[in-house]
């Protein structure tokens, strides 16, 4: 998983900006699976800094209240196709995620343009930030 955590940062920086039609599939495709968890607004479940009472976390906002924008893209990717779990279990993460995997759900582009609607949501400052993340992703 590491080597696919390598590949797919390198994949996500030569993906060119976000065009219209690819921020409205995505924001198409963010109310259809991510909304449900993580708010039709972006905005996270309530109470997500805190644990619920099966022990997990609740979905984190996208929004710039989150910490998405902390993440490059290498590792949104692989977390929303792999699901969280086993991305945490690959970098050795004492973490239990109830983020589920989309591979075989969503489609690379789709989730490329889900990602790509939630970057668009961030203030320019936090956007360069998590451009900054993803480049040290794939770095040697």
């Amino acid at each position: 998983m590491r080597n696919l955590l390598a590949l797919t940062a390198t994949l996500a920086t030569l993906t060119a900006p976000a065009a219209a039609d690819d921020l409205m599939l995505g924001r198409e495709l963010y109310a259809d699976h991510c909304a449900a968890c993580h708010g039709a607004q972006l905005e996270g479940a309530p109470d997500w800094q805190r644990p619920g009472p099966d022990g997990l976390f609740p979905a984190p906002p996208h929004d710039e209240t989150g910490h998405t924008w902390h993440h490059g893209d290498g590792f949104l990717f692989a977390y929303t196709k792999h699901g969280g779990q086993a991305v945490l279990d690959d970098l050795g993460v004492a973490f239990t995620s109830a983020m589920p995997a989309f591979d075989g759900i969503l489609s690379d582009d789709e989730i490329e343009a889900i990602l790509a609607f939630i970057r668009s949501s961030w203030p320019p400052e936090m956007r360069a930030f998590q451009e900054a993340r993803t480049a040290q992703e794939s770095a040697p």
